[in-house]
């Protein structure tokens, strides 16, 4: 009985430290609040991070997508929470621009994107989206 609990605490201690690992190489560089519309019209906040180059800003989806990228596509127009200011976007996707952006984002977020490309899989076939303002 001993060493299962050993066991169990062991495997607990594990996961708590894990997700310790990942708040912080999440949330100690900057973070911005992605709103995006779901199917039922109800808004969804997705925190991401961002990069600026070339006077626009960029977020970043995986090769294999997610929920808010999904939701980007069927609906178009975001809003992007930066700095306590909130601004109206469309989205345009950058291919091209994937190694750019991925080595920016590496030099910003250092080991935090280190860190998720390892345990998500690379940034290989990632795709940058450029922010454009909606006046």
């Amino acid at each position: 009985m001993k060493y299962l609990l050993w066991g169990l605490g062991t495997v607990v201690g594990l996961v708590l430290t894990l997700l310790l690992v990942q708040t912080l190489a999440s949330e100690r560089v900057e973070v911005v609040e992605l709103t995006t519309t779901d199917a039922a019209g109800e808004p969804q906040t997705t925190r991401l991070w961002v990069m600026d180059d070339e006077g626009y800003q960029y977020l970043r989806v995986g090769a294999d997508g997610s929920g808010w990228f999904s939701r980007i596509l069927d609906n178009g127009e975001i809003q992007v929470s930066r700095s306590g200011n909130r601004q109206s976007y469309t989205v345009v996707p950058r291919p091209d621009k994937s190694e750019k952006i991925n080595a920016l984002m590496q030099e910003k977020y250092t080991w935090g994107d280190s860190f998720f490309a390892i345990m998500l899989g690379s940034r290989e076939g990632s795709i940058p989206l450029e922010l454009h303002p909606v006046n």
